[in-house]
Protein backbone atom coordinates (compact mmCIF):
# COMPACT_ATOMS: atom_id res chain seq x y z
CA UNK A 1 0.00 0.00 0.00
CA UNK A 2 1.86 3.39 -0.98
CA UNK A 3 2.15 5.59 1.87
CA UNK A 4 1.43 9.82 1.75
CA UNK A 5 3.70 11.66 3.44
CA UNK A 6 2.68 14.45 5.84
CA UNK A 7 3.73 17.74 6.00
CA UNK A 8 6.78 17.89 8.24
CA UNK A 9 10.12 19.20 8.36
CA UNK A 10 11.27 17.43 5.55
CA UNK A 11 9.04 18.46 3.25
CA UNK A 12 9.97 21.89 3.58
CA UNK A 13 13.67 21.36 1.69
CA UNK A 14 11.78 19.05 -0.55
CA UNK A 15 7.53 19.53 -0.96
CA UNK A 16 6.15 16.38 -2.55
CA UNK A 17 6.06 17.04 -6.69
CA UNK A 18 2.20 16.19 -7.44
CA UNK A 19 2.75 15.46 -11.35
CA UNK A 20 5.38 12.15 -9.99
CA UNK A 21 3.76 9.71 -8.16
CA UNK A 22 5.63 8.24 -5.68
CA UNK A 23 8.19 4.89 -6.35
CA UNK A 24 8.66 3.42 -3.54
CA UNK A 25 4.56 2.60 -3.03
CA UNK A 26 3.29 -0.65 -3.87
CA UNK A 27 0.10 -1.22 -6.12
CA UNK A 28 -1.78 -4.27 -5.69
CA UNK A 29 -1.62 -7.53 -7.08
CA UNK A 30 1.57 -9.68 -7.68
CA UNK A 31 4.74 -7.81 -7.12
CA UNK A 32 6.39 -9.15 -10.38
CA UNK A 33 5.41 -10.95 -13.22
CA UNK A 34 5.79 -14.79 -12.90
CA UNK A 35 9.14 -15.84 -15.21
CA UNK A 36 8.55 -17.21 -18.15
CA UNK A 37 9.45 -20.48 -19.08
CA UNK A 38 8.83 -24.56 -17.55
CA UNK A 39 6.67 -24.69 -14.55
CA UNK A 40 8.62 -26.65 -11.81
CA UNK A 41 7.68 -30.05 -11.66
CA UNK A 42 4.61 -31.49 -9.36
CA UNK A 43 6.95 -32.51 -6.29
CA UNK A 44 9.32 -29.34 -6.94
CA UNK A 45 8.98 -29.97 -3.01
CA UNK A 46 10.45 -28.21 -0.36
CA UNK A 47 13.91 -27.92 0.06
CA UNK A 48 14.04 -26.94 -3.81
CA UNK A 49 13.03 -23.76 -3.95
CA UNK A 50 16.29 -21.89 -4.36
CA UNK A 51 17.32 -24.63 -7.24
CA UNK A 52 18.30 -22.80 -10.40
CA UNK A 53 17.01 -25.87 -12.89
CA UNK A 54 13.60 -27.11 -12.30
CA UNK A 55 12.54 -31.13 -11.63
CA UNK A 56 11.22 -32.86 -14.43
CA UNK A 57 8.45 -35.04 -12.58
CA UNK A 58 5.11 -36.51 -13.84
CA UNK A 59 2.99 -39.36 -12.31
CA UNK A 60 4.44 -43.19 -12.64
CA UNK A 61 7.29 -42.66 -14.43
CA UNK A 62 9.82 -45.61 -15.22
CA UNK A 63 12.58 -43.77 -13.86
CA UNK A 64 12.99 -40.51 -12.01
CA UNK A 65 17.21 -40.25 -12.36
CA UNK A 66 18.32 -38.36 -9.37
CA UNK A 67 21.76 -35.91 -9.70
CA UNK A 68 23.81 -34.55 -6.74
CA UNK A 69 23.49 -31.12 -7.52
CA UNK A 70 23.21 -28.78 -10.82
CA UNK A 71 26.09 -27.19 -11.84
CA UNK A 72 27.42 -23.70 -13.02
CA UNK A 73 26.99 -24.53 -16.72
CA UNK A 74 23.07 -26.23 -16.04
CA UNK A 75 22.55 -22.88 -13.31
CA UNK A 76 23.61 -20.94 -16.52
CA UNK A 77 21.57 -23.40 -19.31
CA UNK A 78 18.15 -23.79 -16.58
CA UNK A 79 18.92 -27.33 -17.83
CA UNK A 80 19.74 -30.62 -16.06
CA UNK A 81 23.43 -32.31 -17.07
CA UNK A 82 24.24 -28.91 -19.57
CA UNK A 83 27.63 -29.45 -19.70
CA UNK A 84 28.56 -30.35 -22.98
CA UNK A 85 31.34 -33.39 -21.50
CA UNK A 86 28.94 -34.55 -18.87
CA UNK A 87 28.15 -38.14 -20.54
CA UNK A 88 24.20 -38.20 -18.93
CA UNK A 89 22.62 -37.86 -22.14
CA UNK A 90 24.56 -39.89 -24.27
CA UNK A 91 24.23 -42.67 -22.06
CA UNK A 92 20.57 -41.88 -21.48
CA UNK A 93 20.11 -43.00 -25.45
CA UNK A 94 22.72 -45.33 -25.61
CA UNK A 95 21.03 -47.35 -22.85
CA UNK A 96 17.93 -47.47 -24.14
CA UNK A 97 16.67 -45.14 -22.30
CA UNK A 98 15.55 -42.63 -25.13
CA UNK A 99 14.69 -43.43 -29.15
CA UNK A 100 17.29 -40.90 -30.21
CA UNK A 101 19.80 -38.71 -28.59
CA UNK A 102 18.59 -35.67 -26.84
CA UNK A 103 20.23 -31.94 -25.89
CA UNK A 104 19.58 -30.48 -22.57
CA UNK A 105 17.10 -28.09 -23.69
CA UNK A 106 15.33 -30.88 -24.68
CA UNK A 107 14.64 -32.15 -21.29
CA UNK A 108 10.66 -31.02 -21.18
CA UNK A 109 10.47 -33.93 -23.48
CA UNK A 110 11.40 -36.73 -20.91
CA UNK A 111 8.01 -37.53 -19.12
CA UNK A 112 6.89 -38.82 -22.65
CA UNK A 113 9.72 -41.72 -22.43
CA UNK A 114 8.80 -42.14 -19.01
CA UNK A 115 11.65 -40.69 -17.34
CA UNK A 116 12.31 -37.54 -15.04
CA UNK A 117 15.36 -35.70 -13.51
CA UNK A 118 15.62 -34.30 -10.24
CA UNK A 119 18.74 -33.52 -7.88
CA UNK A 120 19.27 -34.32 -4.32
CA UNK A 121 20.45 -30.73 -3.59
CA UNK A 122 19.13 -27.66 -5.11
CA UNK A 123 22.06 -25.33 -4.82
CA UNK A 124 24.29 -24.79 -7.41
CA UNK A 125 28.24 -24.60 -6.87
CA UNK A 126 30.94 -24.92 -9.18
CA UNK A 127 31.78 -28.87 -7.97
CA UNK A 128 29.94 -31.09 -5.82
CA UNK A 129 33.21 -31.25 -3.36
CA UNK A 130 31.46 -27.29 -2.42
CA UNK A 131 28.35 -28.90 -0.82
CA UNK A 132 27.78 -29.39 2.50
CA UNK A 133 25.94 -31.55 5.09
CA UNK A 134 23.13 -28.58 4.89
CA UNK A 135 22.69 -29.00 1.52
CA UNK A 136 21.11 -32.44 2.06
CA UNK A 137 18.63 -31.20 4.96
CA UNK A 138 15.10 -32.48 4.09
CA UNK A 139 16.47 -34.49 0.95
CA UNK A 140 15.42 -37.85 2.25
CA UNK A 141 11.94 -36.76 3.01
CA UNK A 142 11.43 -34.79 -0.12
CA UNK A 143 12.23 -38.25 -2.14
CA UNK A 144 10.57 -40.14 0.03
CA UNK A 145 7.60 -37.94 -0.91
CA UNK A 146 8.24 -37.58 -4.31
CA UNK A 147 8.22 -41.62 -4.42
CA UNK A 148 4.92 -41.80 -2.62
CA UNK A 149 3.32 -39.24 -4.48
CA UNK A 150 4.07 -39.75 -7.77
CA UNK A 151 5.25 -43.61 -7.75
CA UNK A 152 8.07 -44.02 -10.40
CA UNK A 153 9.42 -47.58 -10.67
CA UNK A 154 12.79 -46.44 -9.70
CA UNK A 155 15.02 -43.32 -8.87
CA UNK A 156 18.24 -43.71 -10.33
CA UNK A 157 21.02 -41.67 -8.70
CA UNK A 158 23.92 -40.49 -10.69
CA UNK A 159 26.69 -40.93 -8.18
CA UNK A 160 27.27 -42.56 -5.21
CA UNK A 161 27.35 -39.06 -3.36
CA UNK A 162 23.97 -38.29 -4.89
CA UNK A 163 22.32 -41.29 -2.73
CA UNK A 164 24.78 -40.74 0.46
CA UNK A 165 24.00 -36.87 0.30
CA UNK A 166 20.18 -37.67 1.51
CA UNK A 167 20.55 -41.10 3.28
CA UNK A 168 23.98 -40.80 5.03
CA UNK A 169 25.42 -44.16 3.89
CA UNK A 170 27.93 -45.25 1.30
CA UNK A 171 26.60 -47.43 -1.75
CA UNK A 172 27.81 -49.52 -4.30
CA UNK A 173 26.96 -49.38 -7.70
CA UNK A 174 23.64 -51.05 -8.61
CA UNK A 175 19.99 -51.87 -6.75
CA UNK A 176 20.20 -50.99 -3.10
CA UNK A 177 18.20 -52.70 -0.07
CA UNK A 178 16.52 -49.71 1.01
CA UNK A 179 13.19 -49.15 -0.91
CA UNK A 180 11.10 -46.15 -0.70
CA UNK A 181 7.53 -47.47 -0.81
CA UNK A 182 7.18 -49.86 -3.76
CA UNK A 183 9.73 -47.17 -5.59
CA UNK A 184 13.28 -49.06 -6.02
CA UNK A 185 16.42 -47.06 -5.65
CA UNK A 186 19.43 -47.38 -8.31
CA UNK A 187 22.83 -46.33 -8.09
CA UNK A 188 25.16 -45.41 -10.86
CA UNK A 189 28.16 -44.11 -11.52
CA UNK A 190 28.73 -40.45 -11.96
CA UNK A 191 28.40 -39.11 -15.56
CA UNK A 192 30.41 -36.41 -14.96
CA UNK A 193 33.61 -35.28 -16.72
CA UNK A 194 35.21 -35.11 -13.15
CA UNK A 195 34.64 -39.34 -12.93
CA UNK A 196 37.30 -39.86 -15.40
CA UNK A 197 38.42 -43.07 -13.35
CA UNK A 198 34.81 -44.75 -14.54
CA UNK A 199 35.44 -45.57 -18.44
CA UNK A 200 32.22 -45.45 -20.51
CA UNK A 201 31.78 -49.00 -20.99
CA UNK A 202 31.23 -49.15 -16.93
CA UNK A 203 29.39 -46.23 -17.14
CA UNK A 204 27.22 -47.76 -19.57
CA UNK A 205 26.59 -51.31 -18.00
CA UNK A 206 24.98 -49.60 -15.12
CA UNK A 207 22.93 -47.82 -16.92
CA UNK A 208 21.92 -50.83 -19.30
CA UNK A 209 21.10 -52.75 -15.58
CA UNK A 210 18.71 -50.17 -14.51
CA UNK A 211 17.61 -50.44 -17.85
CA UNK A 212 16.68 -53.94 -17.77
CA UNK A 213 14.51 -53.22 -14.24
CA UNK A 214 12.75 -50.67 -15.96
CA UNK A 215 11.16 -52.02 -19.09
Amino acid sequence: MAETRQPGSSARRRPPTPERPPTSGRQPGPERPPTPGRPPGPECAAGHEASPVPDILAPQLRVVFCGINPGRRSEAAGAHFANPRNDFWRLLHAAGFTPHLLSPQEQDTLPSFGIGITNAAGRATRGSSDLRGADFAGSAERLARLADGLRPRAIGFVGKEAYRGPFRERPEHGLQERRLGDTLLFVLPSTSPANAAVSWDDRLHWFRALRGLVP
